[in-house]
């Protein structure tokens, strides 16, 4: 298992162990953090706002556009600057209404719903509002995460910047 491998698994972890546990509020702010982290050790140099659209625009535009209508028009539910602006707003206010945030384009607000026993609820757009069943939302982000680090884990700058992450140790040693 490579640093990069190691590191990132204590994130996903720890979201798949919130999910199990049905504490939303961890996973979807660790979900929230975890293209951060990636897209910070592969462009250190560039903007964090930057970074994290292009992360998005890579690894989960895709998961969220679907073709709508008769004639098939691609719908994009949700943007990489949407996405970005809903990390601000949940991440340092603990909100999930985006209207404020600068770098919104599209949407205003989220509804997030837990899953419920036999059904989804994921996806659904009235207007300017999005809502997204949170279970599902996570996942979708851990697995780009993980697909994220199978195609890095063998680059070894991106290694070796993956040594500053934290880490909590199990023993009293420095």
């Amino acid at each position: 298992m490579t640093v990069l491998e190691d590191k990132i698994h204590n994130f996903t972890n720890s979201i798949q162990e919130s999910l199990a546990q049905q504490n939303y509020f961890a996973a979807l702010a660790l979900a929230l953090m975890a293209p951060d982290i990636c897209s910070k050790l592969e462009y250190p140099e560039k903007h964090t706002k930057e970074r994290y659209k292009n992360w998005f625009n890579e690894l989960l535009a895709d998961k969220y556009q679907s073709e709508i209508g008769p004639q098939k028009e691609v719908h994009n539910f949700l943007t990489g600057s949407d996405f970005y602006a809903l990390r601000c707003s949940f991440l340092h206010q603990g909100e999930v209404g985006i209207t404020e945030q600068k770098a919104r384009e599209r949407l205003h607000n989220f509804i997030f719903v837990k899953p419920k026993p036999g059904g989804m609820v994921h996806m659904n757009q009235i207007n300017d509002t999005l809502q997204l069943q949170v279970d599902i939302f996570c996942v979708d982000i851990l697995l780009a995460v993980e697909r994220w680090v199978e195609l890095h884990k063998n680059d070894h700058m991106i290694n070796g910047r993956a040594q500053n992450i934290i880490e909590i140790k199990s023993d009293f040693s420095f």
